[in-house]
């Protein structure tokens, strides 16, 4: 076995998270947010690009060398698999692995709000998992799939830079491409995906204003869209959206926005203090007609306090979240003060 194959077998065995490959020091594991050196001795300049073209071809190095980064996955065969990226630091390749879960948890384990698995029945729309890189959105998404392919007969396609979680056809007809070997871009496989019969439409991120356009228009045209963004709020992710447009179109994407998006789910990973393992805080915004006018009327600001006042509909502020999470024992009020919005007023909810 290689030293490649031995390090992703550890990690695995572990339950790290992410693995960290860099000239001029040992590999380092993530175990419970924590990163911990591993005893597989100093990596050499010669020793990361070893491990690089252990799991590319030749085509994808060459690809690698003139763009400096490259995005790919990677697996250990009946384990387990990896997100990985390949990048230059100080002139030498350095190695970033995510682990993927090999099996796709179920919605009810991942803690998240009942609502989420009630928009597993749209049949249209835009939903949007957002949050900082590491925060679930992916296991997120993958599990709204999971559950959609469980009761329902539809055409899925997921647009994926890589592939993370390996999706296997049940009662749907599910189709996985990864940008940069099965298609060019997002924006480009959103506009043939349009064309190939799709109910459901999975876009790994909406990072750039032509795939966000596209899914806009995706969801607006009959079809059911889930995507990413890198936002922490309902409100941040509108305005980030609302400013990828130029100002004389601004107005024109607020209606789009109104009438087509249907949740935003922000998510926090936290390390748990009663068991081994993570657990998510989340924020909810649902599309109520109250939401859709703050959208339509540039009245976003208000969103929070709709949020706050619509908890009896399914609705939950990140604090509210947190502040449970906290209090039922999950997380420790220093991760709960750290994360949250309003520290002050979930100091004061968690001593009364």
């Amino acid at each position: 076995m290689s030293i490649l194959q031995e390090l992703l077998v550890t990690a695995l065995d572990c339950k790290a998270s992410d693995i960290h490959v860099m000239v001029g020091s040992p590999p380092l594991l993530r175990i419970h947010t924590v990163l911990q050196e591993t005893d597989y001795g100093v990596v050499s300049p010669e020793g990361s690009r070893e491990i690089l073209q252990e799991m590319i071809s030749e085509r994808r190095y060459e690809e690698f060398l003139q763009k400096r980064d490259l995005d790919f996955s990677t697996e250990v065969p009946g384990k387990g698999r990896f997100r990985v990226n390949a990048h230059f630091q100080r002139d030498n390749i350095a190695i970033a692995f995510r682990a993927i879960q090999d099996k796709v948890p179920p919605l009810e384990k991942l803690h998240l709000p009942d609502e989420v698995t009630k928009m597993t029945d749209l049949a249209r729309g835009l939903i949007l998992v957002t949050g900082d890189t590491g925060s679930g959105k992916s296991t997120t998404m993958a599990s709204m799939i999971d559950g959609m392919n469980k009761k329902y007969r539809k055409h899925v396609i997921t647009l994926e830079d890589p592939i993370e979680y390996m999706l296997t056809s049940n009662n749907c007809a599910i189709e996985q491409r990864e940008i940069g070997s099965d298609c060019v871009s997002f924006a480009s496989g959103l506009k043939h995906a349009l064309r190939q019969d799709p109910d459901v439409i999975l876009v790994g991120e909406m990072r750039d204003l032509e795939t966000t356009s596209a899914a806009i228009t995706a969801a607006e045209t009959g079809h059911l869209v889930l995507s990413t963004l890198h936002t922490m709020n309902a409100s941040q992710t509108i305005e980030r959206i609302i400013d990828m447009y130029p100002g004389s179109q601004q107005n024109q994407i607020r209606s789009m926005l109104a009438n087509t998006l249907q949740a935003v789910i922000s998510q926090v990973l936290f390390k748990r203090i009663d068991t081994p393992g993570m657990v998510p805080g989340t924020e909810l915004m649902l599309c109520t007609p109250a939401v859709r006018n703050c959208i339509r009327e540039n009245r976003i600001f208000e969103i929070p306090n709709v949020i706050e006042t619509s908890r009896g509909i399914g609705m939950q502020t990140l604090d509210h979240s947190i502040a449970q999470l906290c209090y039922n024992g999950h997380i420790s009020r220093e991760d709960a003060l750290a994360h949250a919005v309003y520290p002050d007023k979930i100091d004061r909810a968690l001593s009364a």
